[in-house]
């Protein structure tokens, strides 16, 4: 098989919409895809989000350590249709400005790719926002949302038995 020779494929997800697809058996470890896309500023991608009617996070953007903002929905490349899941066989992670996606374990052909997208989300974590950022990847740990856990303040209220 040729270095340039795709790994995946794009076709239709039971998970939601397009998803990721391996072609052949994947090790773990094993660098799949960069995440491309046009890199923009954060405000410029709120405006954006914003244009378009709906939540940031419905996007296909994809935040740097930076600051920065790739959006795969323009100039993007099929790294943009990889699917959440709450226990990923996938992690992204960023490396000289730039976003990869590697098998976390080893990966059987025909297998969906996922990466947990751990979406923060600063503002109340209430049922109707859960609702919009709702999981539906079936993993066993499954923990109905896409958003990362909001952090727990260090003070524990105190219960008399």
């Amino acid at each position: 098989m040729s270095s340039s020779a795709k790994n995946y494929e794009v076709r239709k997800s039971p998970v939601h919409g397009n998803g990721v697809f391996a072609l052949r058996p994947i090790g773990a470890g094993e660098r799949i895809i960069e995440y491309r896309g046009e890199r923009i500023s954060w405000d410029h991608a709120t405006e954006r989000a914003a244009e378009r009617g709906g939540p940031i996070n419905h996007t296909f953007y994809f935040s740097l350590a930076d600051g920065n903002v790739i959006d795969g929905g323009r100039r993007g490349n099929d790294a943009r249709w990889i699917n959440h899941a709450c226990e990923p066989n996938c992690e992204a992670y960023e490396e000289d400005g730039r976003v990869y996606i590697h098998a976390l374990r080893d990966i059987d052909e025909g297998e969906e790719l996922n990466y947990n997208y751990a979406l923060i989300y600063d503002e109340r974590h209430t049922p109707a926002l859960k609702r919009q950022f709702a999981c539906r990847c079936g993993t066993p740990g499954c923990s109905g949302t896409m958003l990362a856990p909001k952090r727990r303040s260090r003070k524990k209220s105190e219960r008399s038995s």
